[in-house]
């Protein structure tokens, strides 16, 4: 199932490197929120991505950012520290939260099938809706298509 803009964005309370749980709308209440999801810490993709919004944290006023991947915490807390990324990154190990955004699927690597993460990315607004809905976003885009959503007014 795709969602698309206009629709509630499904909530999630997913928890982080340091043990914390986190839920969405604690993060609606600063502003909008990006929700991305990727496939694994510390792939060339997912750090080029996880860089990407980092160097535009600056430029996104209160909206934050949040990554989510099925991960174990204590992974994303190694790749958090070695790239020095200071917004949140969420683990769901039984990608419950990928399957309510349609983003775990089917995927194919060298003739093999296995499900994974489609990378992803959805504004949500600070009422909960979706702004916008990115599916199999390029790594180097979802910073982009970020900062060009922003500037339009979501």
């Amino acid at each position: 199932m795709r969602l698309e803009p206009g629709q509630p964005a499904p909530g999630f309370e997913l928890e982080g490197p340091d043990g914390q749980r986190h839920r969405l709308d604690e993060f609606l209440q600063r502003g909008p929120a990006l929700v991305y999801f990727y496939p694994k810490a510390d792939t060339p993709g997912c750090t080029a991505q996880a860089l990407g919004l980092q160097g535009i944290l600056d430029d996104i006023g209160t909206t934050s950012v949040v990554g989510i991947s099925p991960d174990p915490p204590a992974r994303l807390g190694k790749f958090r520290d070695k790239y020095g990324l200071v917004f949140s990154l969420l683990s769901d190990p039984d990608h419950a939260v990928a399957e309510a955004y349609g983003v775990w699927v089917e995927r194919s690597m060298y003739g093999r099938r296995y499900m994974g993460i489609e990378r992803s990315a959805f504004l949500v607004g600070g009422d909960g809706s979706l702004e916008q809905v990115w599916y199999k976003v390029s790594p180097k885009a979802t910073a982009t298509n970020l900062t060009k959503a922003l500037a339009a007014g979501g």
